[in-house]
């Protein structure tokens, strides 16, 4: 009997345990899967095209020189974008490639008669530091803007990246730059100009850093202060270039890496005067903190443009949403540039045209007025 009951109290046990495993919780999950779904309820206002017309002054487009345009101005119209501005008007390669690029770009717009699609052109680095460098650049800049270009772009390969003949490092304020962002001054057209990459790129890789999740899905774009130099160095060669050409307008890509410390952007808009914003892959940082944002939007109204980067058509969804609405506690399209949520600005329709496009008129030479209102 003893033996019976040994046998049936260690078969209790072991389905006592084994009930236990079946119904114990799962261990918890990963930052990469966590993803709930908000049970707010609240007011939505999912808008899939802009109130107004705008114009995206930081697109890419790198076939526009051989493809149907038509399927491009079909997308854009379904957003309501008047106008696309390529910033990648001379592609990438050498000399006699970008040349090639630029020219049948141009040609492509015009066979498709289209005032919607306009290009910027850029700077070969290739052969910086020789002899005649400096003037060859500028004379190609020249010639480009005869040619129907309408803008400068800079890529942040400047600074990081770009070497000159000897193996070093360009910097951004290098003085043999001085004469191209003086010309561009001279022939009235501005130059956009993306420097350096969000500062998370440049801090620890820990649990404390926001970025986090992009650094570990794109280990490529982690910095260190030798790599090249400091995100602070950067910031202050580029900052030089504004103070020494006061006549020349320059649009900072991304806000210029300060949308999420908007009290410095402040300072630093009342020091460059000739300095733009323009809004491209950070309307997350804006989207957190939409009572601050609205005041600095109303305040330098006139000196912020809309931009977007990356050609992914439906995420325009979200600055449309940020930018227009009061929608409350909205998802960003891209977890591992935001995992918070989104809260509209709520522009006034004033605010909101000149971000869309009437600030864009006044600084982009050649646009065509008469496909916005007024």
């Amino acid at each position: 009997m003893r033996l019976i009951y040994l046998l049936a109290l260690s078969l209790t046990a072991l389905t006592t345990s084994l009930s236990a495993q079946q119904s114990a919780p799962e261990l918890p999950l990963g930052f990469e899967e966590y993803d709930p779904v908000s049970t707010l309820k609240v007011p939505e206002h999912k808008l899939t095209r802009a109130k107004y017309p705008f114009i995206d002054v930081h697109n890419h487009q790198w076939n526009m020189d051989n493809v149907n345009l038509r399927p491009l101005l079909a997308q854009m119209d379904s957003l309501n974008m008047g106008i696309m501005v390529n910033l990648s008007g001379r592609g990438w390669g050498k000399a006699a490639e970008s040349d090639k690029f630029f020219s049948e770009s141009l040609a492509n717009i015009k066979k498709t008669n289209t005032p919607h699609l306009v290009l910027f052109t850029n700077v070969l680095f290739d052969g910086i530091g020789k002899p005649g460098w400096t003037d060859e650049a500028v004379k190609r800049l020249e010639a480009d803007v005869k040619a129907g270009a309408c803008g400068l772009k800079i890529y942040k390969s400047l600074g990081m990246d770009t070497k000159d003949d000897k193996g070093q490092r360009v910097a951004v304020d290098d003085p043999r730059l001085d004469p191209i962002w003086a010309k561009c001054g001279q022939l009235g057209i501005p130059v956009i100009i993306h420097t350096a990459d969000p500062k998370p790129f440049w801090d620890p890789m820990d649990r404390y850093n926001e970025r986090w999740l992009e650094l570990k899905l794109h280990p490529g774009r982690k910095r260190s202060d030798k790599n090249p130099v400091s995100w602070e160095q950067l910031l202050t060669e580029q900052h030089n270039v504004f103070r020494k050409n006061p006549k020349t307008t320059f649009i900072n890509a991304h806000m210029g890496w300060y949308p999420n410390n908007l009290a410095k952007l402040d300072s630093l808009m009342g020091v460059y005067p000739n300095m733009v914003l323009e809004i491209g892959a950070v309307i997350a940082e804006l989207g957190r903190q939409p009572r601050a944002a609205n005041r600095f939007f109303t305040k330098y109204q006139d000196r912020i443009v809309f931009g977007k980067d990356s050609w992914v058509p439906s995420e325009y969804a979200t600055y449309f949403r940020v930018l227009e609405t009061d929608d409350e506690y909205f998802p960003y399209h891209k977890k591992y540039h935001a995992f918070w949520r989104m809260y509209g600005m709520a522009l006034p329709d004033e605010v909101l045209k000149k971000v869309y496009y009437k600030n864009a008129l006044r600084i982009i030479p050649g646009l065509d007025k008469s496909l916005f209102p007024k």
